[in-house]
């Protein structure tokens, strides 16, 4: 049986993990958090041992070594945590975002060279079985495509009061809400030729790219405000569009089992590394970085089109 341990038990995708490792077989031997809130253990790992100390979890598995660490603590502590996972000399499987910065990328590579194990991620978009389908129509078809991209997940006051509001800590909305959805982009039209930011707040990016088979608006927000009226109707506090040539491309479901898929891939040697991980960081890093500009005349933001 495969064995895992789990750094960060208490935040709230904990539960899709340790979900995914009992479906996928294995077995959480010990978790780490610094809070102590982590009932959900026993509803699926009763016997799993835990500590709140980051010094006493790594003595532990001295003495009790794993084959996986899987890494589900704050963005800007991805690093340090997987650097742990490897030098215990397990793989890892780290939630997105793999890291904030790309430069945290080629250190990761220089270990995984000395130690001899892999790094993976949770790039769960790229087994969601609508958005496989659309890749596939799409490498069959020619030319640049007009795509926009919304994605508005809402979130109260909580979330300037955490460490997702510190930029430095968690990458920004950039990072913390687009990584996926930058490397769904990426993954399916090609490398960037253009980026542009039009807009970056606390709560709200966008602007446009073009990649080497599309021309691409997006929007990303936790502003509620922005969500469409018939969603606000429908009671849903998350709006996720994108649309190829004027169609919508639908994936509002099927988000369920999308971590287990990912365990299971992994596991059999189909898991997405540092390089996969690559492109998403660097646009959102891009992203923080770059200089706001006014939209080109004429230009229409994606939240503008479908709201």
């Amino acid at each position: 049986m495969t064995r895992f341990a789990l750094i960060g038990a208490a935040g709230y995708i904990a539960p899709r993990h340790l979900k995914a490792i009992k479906e996928v077989g294995g077995d959480l031997v010990v978790a780490l958090d610094p809070f102590d809130a982590v009932g959900i253990l026993d509803s699926h790992f009763p016997n799993a041992e835990f500590f709140r100390e980051p010094e006493v979890f790594e003595a532990y598995l001295e003495d009790h070594p794993v084959d996986w660490v899987s890494v589900v603590s704050p963005n800007y502590l991805h690093e340090a945590h997987i650097r742990l996972g490897l030098r215990q000399g397990a793989h890892v499987l780290c939630e997105k975002p793999l890291v904030v910065e790309p430069e945290s990328l080629d250190r990761l590579a220089a270990m995984e060279a000395r130690t001899g194990k892999r790094v993976f991620t949770v790039l769960q978009l790229r087994v969601h079985p609508a958005l496989l389908a659309l890749r596939e129509r799409l490498r069959g078809e020619g030319g640049r495509k007009e795509v926009t991209l919304t994605y508005i997940t809402s979130r109260g006051p909580w979330y300037g009061k955490s460490w997702k509001a510190d930029e430095a800590k968690s990458g920004g909305v950039a990072t913390n809400i687009g990584i996926h959805f930058f490397d769904l982009l990426l993954w399916y039209f090609g490398r960037v030729e253009v980026l542009e930011v039009h807009l970056r707040t606390p709560t709200t990016v966008a602007g446009y790219m073009e990649l080497e088979r599309a021309r691409v608006r997006w929007f990303l927000s936790i502003d509620a405000s922005f969500l469409p009226k018939e969603a606000l109707a429908r009671g849903q506090r998350t709006y996720r569009s994108i649309r190829i040539e004027g169609e919508e491309a639908e994936f509002s479901e099927g988000f369920t089992d999308l971590h287990t898929e990912v365990y299971r891939k992994t596991l059999a040697g189909e898991g997405f590394g540092l390089e996969e991980a690559r492109p998403g960081i660097e646009v959102a890093a891009q992203v923080r970085r770059a200089e706001v500009l006014s939209p080109r005349v004429g230009f229409r933001h994606t939240f503008l089109d479908v709201l």
